[in-house]
């Protein structure tokens, strides 16, 4: 197939590039560099099989005609921080439903058949059912970002509905794993590379929440694309996660632990009166995967391995 990746200099969506080549599908990706990096994609510059335009979604620009002979566009583009949708909430709106819908006028314009999107467990809010299904109501999010994004998965069924555009809406857990530039992990690793005795944790250190390897994460969006294709559905949501979860202290804990450290001291910063890290925060989020599960894929680690799976591979040792 010719395939569009939006977003496919950032941390998802190259590992999501080199699958798709892996497979000998020709990609094109659109990407500003706002959070992105071109070195995630070094492998397959200058390849017949690989296109890069850098440009900007929120603007009507050259991009729109590279959609023309699109058979999929994976849409992964947005701003990944959920603290920056408190502070400056104009940036997520910019960058995650003025962007969407540029796309989606660009898929009707050219008749593209099918559309990924990169959504999150953030739509969710604080869901009184855990784990929680993709049927879970009323959707209440707590952050700008959860709200940006359900506001685009909206779209998404809408242009469905009315355009006949095929929507696959992928509702991801905490993705981690290497090229990742930001979120616990990295925060932990950075923080005790400048002070080995003493890290700050954000929140009271009991936040929950489940996590899945980018490794399993870009193969459950390929198994779920090729089963939709089968379908006959305008649009189908999918929860993408694993099927456990792990507090932030236990994070904290495997990050000591892999860099050799010892008789490191916790200083707990809560956010908010309850313990979350920063407002707009979820404390504690497992999505329910039997959806996904009932296609036929599970995911191979759970989220403690992928944690330290991926504090390796941030260290250097895998």
């Amino acid at each position: 197939m010719k395939v569009i990746v939006t977003g496919g200099c950032g941390f998802i969506g190259s590992h999501l590039v080199d699958k798709l080549i892996e497979l000998g599908h020709e990609v094109l990706v659109i990407d500003n560099l706002s959070s992105g990096s071109l070195n995630n994609v070094k492998n397959h510059i200058d390849k017949p099989y690989f296109k890069l335009i850098k440009d900007d979604l929120k603007v009507l620009g050259d991009w729109l005609n590279s959609l023309k002979e699109a058979e999929a566009v994976f849409h992964f583009a947005a701003n990944p921080e959920v603290r920056v949708s408190v502070t400056d909430p104009r940036i997520h709106f910019n960058e995650n439903i003025l962007a969407t819908f540029n796309v989606l006028e660009a898929c009707r314009k050219y008749d593209v058949p099918y559309i990924v999107f990169a959504s999150s467990s953030t739509v969710y809010g604080d869901a009184k059912v855990i784990p929680t299904p993709e049927d879970y109501h009323p959707l209440e999010p707590i952050s700008v970002y959860g709200a940006c994004k359900l506001a685009c998965e909206n779209l998404i069924i809408t242009y469905s509905k009315l355009y006949g555009l095929k929507g696959l809406i992928l509702r991801y857990a905490n993705i981690i794993g290497p090229r990742s530039n930001h979120g616990v992990i990295i925060d932990f690793i950075d923080k005790l590379k400048r002070n080995p005795k003493e890290l700050e944790i954000l929140g009271d250190g009991t936040q929950r929440k489940s996590y899945l390897h980018v490794y399993d994460a870009i193969n459950a969006t390929l198994h779920l694309f090729k089963t939709f294709k089968k379908s006959n559905r305008d649009y189908d949501i999918y929860n993408v996660g694993s099927e456990d979860w792990v507090m932030v202290r236990e994070i904290a804990d495997i990050v000591v632990e892999e860099m050799g450290l010892k008789n490191v001291k916790y200083v707990f910063k809560p956010g908010t009166p309850d313990g979350r890290g920063w407002p707009g925060d979820v404390k504690f989020m497992l999505l329910d995967i039997s959806k996904l599960k009932s296609t036929g894929w599970k995911p191979r680690w759970g989220s403690r391995d992928a944690v330290r799976i991926t504090v390796k591979q941030l260290l250097g040792k895998l």
